[in-house]
């Protein structure tokens, strides 16, 4: 039996399987940004040249206010969905999961939420908070997070 994606219907199993996964996700990043100072976090054995081959194929991430607060339109437009993908591919069989989705803040500088979250592949969520961890953007994150856990 042939699966065609193109025409199966949605399974609320795997819905919520993948709802599930993507949550846990996203709780334990939270809960590491909160823990560990963000210029410690190593995602892959390769997070130098995801960095380096991000900032090769989108120079415009180069500035912090670009990855600051991601534009999600310029990610998900058929010209930034096709940059993407040649990004993502060379890393399809090196990286697990690669295409996964994964959510990932849109502006760094706030904890996740319903209004600041973007559903990406975990290779984008990796390069980007590689990226924003080398520029210092979860930094304030993570100080806040020690502010309040030595007032308590």
């Amino acid at each position: 039996m042939d699966f065609d994606a193109e025409t199966a219907g949605n399974n609320p199993e795997i819905e919520m399987q993948f709802a599930v996964k993507t949550v846990e996700h996203l709780e334990a990043y939270e809960k590491l940004l909160c823990g560990i100072p963000p210029s410690k976090i190593k995602f892959t054995p390769i997070d130098e040249e995801l960095y380096g081959n991000l900032l090769d194929e989108f120079p415009e991430l180069k500035f912090e206010d670009n990855l600051r607060v991601l534009d999600e339109e310029a990610m998900k437009s058929p010209q930034g969905k096709e940059r993407w993908r040649k990004f993502i591919m060379p890393y399809e069989k090196r990286v697990t999961d690669y295409n996964f989705g994964t959510l990932i803040r849109r502006r760094s500088d706030e904890l996740y939420s319903e209004e600041n979250s973007v559903l990406v592949t975990r290779v984008q969520f990796y390069a980007l908070e590689i990226a924003r961890n080398k520029a210092g953007l979860n930094d304030k994150i993570y100080n806040e997070a020690q502010a309040k856990k030595n007032k308590a």
